[in-house]
């Protein structure tokens, strides 16, 4: 029963079933798994994927805001800023 309750209590928690947590939770992975991906790159190559990460983080922060009715008004997510034209 315990073992069962490690699975379930959490989504339940959330109203999800546990397939729909676990749906939710490897959507959040893949966001952050690219983000990862992007900076690396970008690190190495500046010039390559220069705003890919921040999108992912923001992409994922308007996620879990609308999941997360109690944080609507405690985190701010601002709004990209544009790229700086180049000469």
């Amino acid at each position: 029963m315990q073992l069962r309750r490690a699975f379930t209590e959490h989504p339940a928690a959330v109203g999800e079933s546990y397939l729909e947590h676990f749906g939710v939770a490897m959507g959040f992975a893949r966001c952050l798994g690219r983000a990862s991906a992007a900076a690396l790159v970008h690190a190495v190559v500046p010039s390559m994927c220069q705003t890919t990460a921040s999108d992912c983080i923001l992409e994922l922060a308007e996620d879990i805001r609308s999941r997360r009715p109690d944080l609507a008004d405690d985190v701010a997510v601002p709004a990209p800023a544009p790229l700086a034209a180049t000469a």
